[in-house]
């Protein structure tokens, strides 16, 4: 655990001596907050979005490519520093191929995402290719989770799921979509929740202290060297994303790490933990897809808008309210979801 805390603040000094410099590039590149009218999947206007967010035009995109890349370069370097320092490697898994299908999804999903800041920043419009309807990008979501879940499977034999009061449940080839079901819903709720300064990042924080203690616990090395680079650098990003925001993480940041989160989760056996663990990110993903099949099969709203933060918002808190208060409601689903995990 020593050495999980310096890599921690390795990387925490790492991204506080390059995220200036990295803002200051994307002011000069122009990849900011662009207005524009916003719409949902099914190409509707969401007015109340657009009002409440409007003073967020101008702000720098993108952040989390820079930790990304800082923590790619320092895991890779990490990795294969620690056996020549003596230091032994211990992992559940093959750990090589556990690196592989980590790296391979957050670098991945973080390519989609990036794609997506491109197409929103510079205003690539529908009709061409860099404007491809949700439902491809969507569909571009399945196929690289679907693919993470074969490695999962075919790689490193994961086909358990671990229900705490129930036993472990073998799923077998079903293991595949479920862990793509998991992959793709994380990887949407992040991105639904990353719409007021501070709360996705935040909240990510809460998950993955939870899971270091996790992985800690079973000695995989692997995992806990990635957590714990990956911490220390959403640390430093938050303290310049908070409210007001300097810098968000973009699609390219919230992407990849909803879809790392999820495999997380998967690596440790416990996505049932994930689900409560992530309780937050849970109920934002499903107070939007409530709204959404309720419009698109009801013709009307359960909610004025959603997700649920833009619902407070609407009625009036404020967006520091909001984001403390789900902060503090993440940190005791963590909680939980460590005591089912350990009871």
């Amino acid at each position: 655990m020593t050495q999980i805390l310096g890599l921690l603040l390795l990387s925490f000094v790492v991204i506080s001596i390059l995220l200036v410099p990295f803002i200051n590039l994307l002011y000069k590149l122009k990849f900011q907050r662009q207005k524009q009218v916003t719409r949902d999947i099914f190409e509707a206007r969401t007015p109340i979005f657009d009002k409440l967010h409007a003073h967020k035009i101008g702000t720098p995109v993108g952040g989390g490519a820079l930790v990304i890349l800082v923590v790619t370069v320092l895991y890779l370097m990490m990795i294969n520093l620690m056996p020549a320092l003596g230091i032994e490697i211990t992992s559940v898994y093959p750990y090589k191929k556990e690196v592989q299908i980590l790296l391979f999804t957050f670098l991945s999903f973080g390519v989609l995402g990036a794609y997506d800041d491109l197409r929103k920043t510079f205003g690539f419009k529908v009709t061409k290719f860099w404007g491809l309807r949700f439902r491809y990008k969507f569909l571009v979501q399945w196929i690289l989770a679907l693919s993470i879940a074969f490695m999962l499977y075919f790689q490193l034999g994961i086909s358990i799921v671990n229900i705490r009061f129930f036993d472990v449940v073998n799923l077998g080839y079903f293991y595949i979509p479920f862990a793509a079901f998991v992959i793709v819903s994380f990887a949407n709720a992040v991105n639904i929740s990353d719409g007021l300064d501070g709360l996705a990042s935040g909240l990510l924080i809460i998950c993955l202290i939870a899971f270091l203690i996790m992985s800690s616990s079973i000695l995989d090395t692997t995992l806990s060297v990635f957590l714990g680079l990956w911490i220390g650098a959403l640390i430093a990003f938050l303290y310049f994303n908070v409210w007001p925001a300097r810098i968000w993480l973009g699609d390219v940041g919230v992407l990849s790490f909803g879809a790392t989160l999820a495999v997380c989760g998967l690596l440790l056996g416990k996505p049932i933990a994930l689900a409560v663990i992530g309780g937050v990110f849970v109920a934002e993903v499903s107070s939007s897809a409530v709204q959404l099949l309720s419009k698109k099969f009801r013709g009307k709203r359960v909610f004025e808008v959603a997700p649920f933060h833009l619902w407070l918002q609407n009625k009036g808190w404020q967006e520091p309210k909001i984001v403390f208060r789900f902060w503090l409601a993440q940190t005791i689903f963590a909680v939980l979801g460590l005591w089912l995990s350990f009871f």
